[in-house]
């Protein structure tokens, strides 16, 4: 059953139509992504269907009391609010009830509080369970370690955060909301490959309905089972993931030029029958099949997006020895990274991952000689000519134009240039918008534009498919793959990644991983030691079961021995361990995605927590009555 159909929609500014004529719908639990070039209206779809915007024509009907979470591309503003405040402000009932069971907590340390105080604390307690109260802190803590929080970060005010780190907040808070139907316009944009990773698992066991924009072929193909493609004004509907809707819709593109073809014979021999026979025996004949052909719908011609056309070329062969690092330590102010000694052969491609902040570009700008190591040292090979794309696109002037970038990179006329720059998308007017104008994509194409003119042999990419839409990556995909040079690249781009490297270097913790092998083999790698730890884990279960075992034998004990000041105080050490214990164990099992461990611990570490604060109160009782 839908829960929410728009039917002949379209959205026109004055003049300019963006789309109509469009009909969908989407059902509980459904998982869909609506992909399409830059430009084509996504996200004004989007507004739409949240009700953000009205429709010119067309309606949007939801099922009543349908609740939708809507994350925009663009953060909100940050004000004195915390992501642990902002994400806590979702369980305000739970809150409100803990508040209440610590008050009456407080009142059954006090003899005379009686039974009532204690029939109360146990209704409300068991309410408390029943509704999750002791697992709430553990999902947020789990969905903003997933999402690449800490503990100092969940606790720093919005407005100290990056746009990138407000918009995961507003994600953070979405997820747990648990809206009916979700909606994603580009959540991976400020994501690295772990958090991107978790919110793929996360969205896998996503029972309600979910709508994503994204360029994330991965993703996708891990996520969702349905597809609108928007193109030229229209959607279509493709069932099954990323994966099938490419062989899906070159299946379907390619039918209808068959049939399109087919139809431009039939409608040139129509023609040619009537323009020869019109006025002679066969008149009657010909206007019978004029009529024909004027009643006839005519297919339109099936129409391909517009990609770039970029080639990387160099007449240059580098030496074979491309970079080599000994001892080498990179940072700013303090070390962020020591790197293990590095050997970069000619032709090889070598993907650089690792969190944000890990320090994968501060790398690249050493090994590039931007800014000096902290120790050790990094030299590159003979006859190189390095092409570099920043991350940042910071080789851009942003008071320059398209026009004026491109010329200023290789010295030629205007007319030259402009060819160059229409195999990137940019026409017309286009050529002299200023960089400042330009969108992230526009920004990346021009920088694209410009490596080609450095006729490299050696490239370093960083980021070189951010804010590129999925036709655009699938072209800098097959030029690098063709590259007869050497690559080094960072990315959270999977299916770059998995197409293009034959080394993956990864940044994990305060260390690098270097996998001698593609993308595959570095995932094997990293699954068999996730195996040994969930073993590890397993183990410390065990021990959790036994110390447990202990504590209830100690507090049976005092039971039939009855309380001391000493039993207590003891009490109150083996609790406070057990605090530090369970807290630690809670943050590794939120780090590796257990949320059942995780679930678990957090019932447990809220335990502990009240046990605890029952002891100091008999404690601090006890000493008032001199022990």
């Amino acid at each position: 059953m839908s829960i929410l159909t728009g039917t002949g929609l379209a959205k026109s500014y004055g003049i300019q139509d963006v789309f109509e004529g469009i009909d969908l719908s989407i059902a509980h639990g459904e998982k869909v992504a609506l992909v399409g070039s830059n430009g084509e209206g996504k996200t004004t779809l989007l507004h739409i269907l949240t009700g953000l915007e009205e429709p010119t024509h067309g309606t949007v009907t939801r099922m009543r009391n349908v609740r939708i979470g809507y994350l925009p591309q663009q953060a909100e503003e940050g004000g004195s609010e915390t992501p642990w405040e902002l994400c806590g402000a979702v369980y305000g009932e739970l809150k409100e009830m803990q508040a209440r069971l610590r008050h009456l907590e407080t009142l059954l340390a006090d003899p005379n509080a009686g039974d009532a105080a204690l029939e109360r604390y146990g209704r409300l307690m068991e309410a408390f369970e029943h509704a999750g109260g002791y697992a709430y802190e553990v999902e947020m803590r789990s969905v903003l370690n997933g999402l690449g929080f800490d503990e100092v970060h969940m606790h720093r005010p919005m407005d100290q955060l990056s746009g990138g780190q407000r918009t995961r907040v507003q994600l953070a808070r979405l997820l747990l909301e648990k809206p009916n139907i979700l909606v994603l316009d580009e959540p991976t944009n400020h994501l690295d490959l772990e958090a991107v990773e978790w919110l793929e698992g996360y969205l896998q066991a996503w029972p309600e309905a979910l709508i994503v924009v994204s360029h994330d072929r991965y993703f996708l193909d891990k996520v969702v089972s349905k597809i609108w493609d928007l193109a030229f004004g229209r959607l279509e509907v493709y069932h099954g993931n990323y994966s099938h809707y490419v062989a899906q819709r070159a299946d379907r593109m390619a039918r209808r030029l068959v049939e399109w073809k087919a139809q431009q014979e039939v409608i040139a021999r129509t023609e040619d029958y009537v323009r020869r026979y019109k006025a002679g025996q066969l008149s009657r004949q010909a206007k019978g099949r004029q009529k024909r052909l004027d009643r006839m719908e005519r297919l339109e011609r099936p129409r391909q997006a517009r990609t770039m056309h970029l080639r990387i070329e160099s007449d240059l062969r580098s030496g074979e020895l491309v970079l080599v690092t000994r001892d080498l330590v990179v940072g700013y102010d303090a070390p962020l990274l020591s790197v293990p000694d590095l050997e970069l052969r000619r032709l090889h491609r070598v993907a650089l991952i690792g969190r944000n902040g890990s320090g994968k570009t501060t790398l690249l700008k050493t090994v590039l000689g931007q800014i000096p190591p902290l120790a050790g040292e990094a030299k590159l090979g003979a006859s190189l000519k390095i092409g570099y794309l920043s991350q940042s696109r910071e080789s851009l002037d942003p008071e320059h134009t398209i026009a004026d970038e491109v010329m200023r990179a290789k010295e030629m006329e205007l007319g030259p240039a402009r060819d160059l720059m229409a195999r990137f998308l940019f026409t017309g007017d286009d050529v002299f918008k200023r960089i400042s104008t330009l969108s992230g994509g526009e920004r990346c194409r021009v920088a694209l534009a410009k490596l080609t003119l450095a006729e490299p042999n050696y490239l370093v990419l960083d980021e070189p498919t951010n804010q590129l839409d999925i036709a655009s990556r699938e072209v800098l995909e097959e030029v690098l793959q063709d590259f007869i040079g050497t690559v080094l690249f960072v990315s959270h781009d999977r299916y770059l990644i998995n197409a293009l490297a034959t080394q993956v270097w990864a940044i994990e913790g305060d260390r690098m991983r270097v996998c001698k092998g593609d993308y595959q083999e570095y995932l094997a790698q990293r699954q068999k030691e996730q195996a040994a730890a969930r073993e590890q884990a397993e183990q410390e279960k065990r021990a959790d079961r036994q110390r447990r075992q202990e504590k209830h034998a100690r507090a049976r004990e005092h039971q039939e021995t009855g309380h001391t000041l000493q039993d207590v105080e003891e009490d109150i050490a083996y609790l406070e361990r057990e605090i530090k214990r369970i807290g630690a164990a809670l943050v590794k099992a939120s780090t590796e995605q257990d949320l059942d461990r995780a679930q678990a611990l957090g019932v447990e570490y809220s335990k502990v927590e009240s046990e605890l604060e029952q002891r100091i109160a008999e404690w601090t009782t006890m000493g008032e009555a001199g022990g």
